[in-house]
């Protein structure tokens, strides 16, 4: 199960990634407000950054809840880390691609990872029903 949890604790730290993009993109960053700050970028780079960062928080729960539910119910430590492991591949290229304004490409990541997700979810509701 270590796999899986690197990847819980790999995925938590993206959005702190993209944030810091984002940050170091727009104009110089106020720390006194910093939503605010956010709010007022025009720097495309530093926008689409920020979108990533709040996507990654946005996604996060699922992927958790879904490792957690499918240990929980017994599902083989392989087939969990082999869909946390796509999991977190999907969200790192779903950052890069957001960053650099990859629409299509970001979406598909976006699938790939929720799909992954939402896989861990439904093995754990099927073992237990």
């Amino acid at each position: 199960m270590t796999i899986a949890y690197w990847c819980i604790f790999i995925t938590a730290l993206l959005p702190y990634l993209w944030v810091y993009v984002a940050k170091s993109s727009g104009e110089r960053y106020n720390n006194h407000a910093p939503r605010e700050w956010q709010a007022k970028q025009t720097n495309p780079r530093s926008v689409r950054a920020h979108a990533a960062h709040l996507n990654g928080f946005e996604s996060f729960p699922v992927f958790v809840a879904g490792v957690l539910m499918a240990q929980a119910v017994g599902i083989a430590p392989t087939m969990i880390s082999t869909l946390a492991l796509i999991y977190t591949v999907a969200r790192i290229f779903h950052g890069v691609f957001y960053v650099a304004d990859k629409p299509p490409l970001r979406s598909l990541a976006w699938l790939v990872g929720f799909l992954a997700a939402l896989a861990l979810i439904v093995l754990a509701a099927l073992r237990v029903s």
